[in-house]
């Protein structure tokens, strides 16, 4: 058995806290490593959280000033000599399907071949990452370690909700963030991928707090309940807004905008029951998507909803926004509205799909100044490639 994969095996056998661990060992054991560290994303993808550490008592590693950031940003792992020390640290990523959740800093003698050992410390790295994803089903190691401050409860509820913070597929890559990341009430989003589509749901729930955390619930539950019965989108809407409607009787409603794209054509199906919006990038141009607006959620008994078709293009970049983002006002008090959010999709239009939605809400933490914000941002991005995309 080689040693890459006696790794795995041995962190599939692991408890779940003790994964650190087995990675630890086989890289002493492996590569004669000296000191070995797991950072985490905090909620708000500001931080890089120590594991192993009690929580909050450690100072967070900073993301936009230090290697480790560096190495979660790049495309690649960061390799820094220490020429003193005669030491080499190798600064990896550690990802779960293209979601990056972390990096993995490990320090080894001088003379270790590192080019060489790349490929196998990436693998493991690989490893570690879909195994975190798996433990945290019967352990809050990871979870806490990921906390720069406590979470709201309604914070809690969302981000449990949530399907992860990106994915990367041949046809497609998408990253999508939340503000406040420790207070967030109601916006959510959503996606599941299949052999021949990709679904996304963009959720504005009413109201703050816990009652904006339970309706969003209900709701994405709902519309998922639908999805995994095999209903199309105008029926998963109509679900959805029936659930909602006989749990409140019309006092609150959700906001959701509803996408599905063929994979093999670009063929995109949609229901726009609410304020979500989307910008699409093509060819350097931006512009605003308009669809038939429908009613929201939940507002009125027997509701019905029709879909519409747009194309996508290799390419393409779409940009998904709740009114949280293109409403926020200056302290001028100007709203941060359509052109803004053109300017910062030009801006950043060198940025990956995963780093976008980040990078357009500290423009708008910016533009509101000291202001807090009064509505949850949302912000996702999506990059279609096409199914006939190269390999990458």
């Amino acid at each position: 058995m080689n040693e890459n994969a006696a790794v795995e095996r041995d962190l599939r056998a692991a408890a779940p806290h003790e994964l650190l661990h087995v990675v630890n060992e086989a890289l002493i054991r492996g590569y004669g490593a000296t000191r070995v560290q797991l950072h985490l994303a905090d909620y708000g993808v500001r931080s890089l959280q120590l594991v192993g550490a009690t929580p909050l008592s450690d100072d967070p590693v900073l993301i936009h000033d230090s290697p480790q950031g560096r190495a979660f940003e790049a495309p690649d792992p960061l390799v820094v000599t220490d020429g003193e020390a005669h030491t080499v640290t190798v600064h990896l990523p550690v990802s779960v399907r293209g979601d990056r959740v972390g990096v993995l800093s490990a320090t080894f003698p001088e003379k270790l071949d590192t080019k060489a050992c790349l490929p196998d410390l990436e693998h493991i790295c690989d490893a570690l990452g879909h195994e975190i994803m798996v433990a945290e089903r019967d352990t809050d190691h990871y979870i806490l370690a990921r906390r720069a401050s406590r979470l709201t409860l309604a914070a809690e509820m969302q981000w449990q909700l949530l399907p992860g913070r990106s994915c990367r597929r041949p046809e497609f890559a998408l990253g999508a963030h939340l503000e406040p990341a420790y207070a967030i009430f109601g916006d959510n989003f959503d996606w599941s991928t299949s052999g021949d589509h990709l679904t996304l749901a963009i959720t504005n729930g009413m109201g703050e707090g816990i009652e904006a955390a339970l309706l969003t619930n209900l709701a994405v539950n709902a519309m998922r309940n639908a999805r995994r019965a095999g209903l199309g989108l105008a029926d998963q809407a109509y679900l959805a807004d029936q659930a909602v409607h006989a749990h409140y009787r019309g006092s609150v409603y959700v906001s959701m905008l509803l996408m599905r794209f063929e994979l093999s054509t670009g063929r995109t199906e949609v229901v726009e029951a609410g304020s979500p919006r989307v910008w699409r990038m093509r060819d350097g141009k931006v512009e605003a998507l308009a669809f038939d607006a429908q009613l929201p959620l939940g507002m009125f008994e027997d509701t019905v909803f029709d879909s519409e078709h747009f194309q996508v293009e290799p390419g393409d970049r779409l940009l998904f926004a709740s009114d949280g983002v293109y409403g926020t006002s200056s302290q001028a008090g100007e709203h941060y509205g359509e052109h803004a959010l053109a300017r910062s999709l030009t801006a950043n239009r060198l940025l990956p799909a995963s780093q976008v939605p980040r990078a357009v809400l500290r423009e708008l933490t910016d533009y509101r100044g000291v202001s807090p914000l009064d509505d949850d941002a949302l912000v996702l991005c999506l990059d279609w490639y096409g199914k006939d995309a190269p390999a990458g």
